[in-house]
């Protein structure tokens, strides 16, 4: 039996969606390892993240890719995911993720 959670699969959604506008040699690149995810962050000037896929299933980072989504759709301006935040915000809210 299998449980499925609306917002996990959401979440996927998005990033299935937003691999079929990338282009070559972005996120999809072989410098991501199983598991995880290439993530475009901040405001004017945007940089290269690469987190574990599991933080795709907490609550605080779905509000991130919900903000993604309202801001770029599925055509995402580097190729890969781009999420609209500070960089500094994001990199607390990753850590704080990471060490629960």
């Amino acid at each position: 039996m299998t449980i499925r959670f609306p917002v996990v699969a959401h979440a996927k959604n998005i990033l299935r969606q937003s691999k079929l506008f990338a282009t070559q040699g972005t996120s999809m690149s072989k410098d991501v390892p199983k598991g995880y995810l290439a993530v475009y962050v901040g405001e004017s000037q945007k940089k290269r993240f690469v987190i574990p896929a599991s933080l795709l299933s907490q609550p605080s980072f779905q509000e991130l890719l919900s903000k993604a989504e309202e801001e770029f759709g599925f055509n995402h301006p580097m190729g890969g995911l781009t999420i609209p935040c500070r960089e500094d915000t994001f990199i607390n809210l990753t850590s704080s993720l990471s060490a629960n």
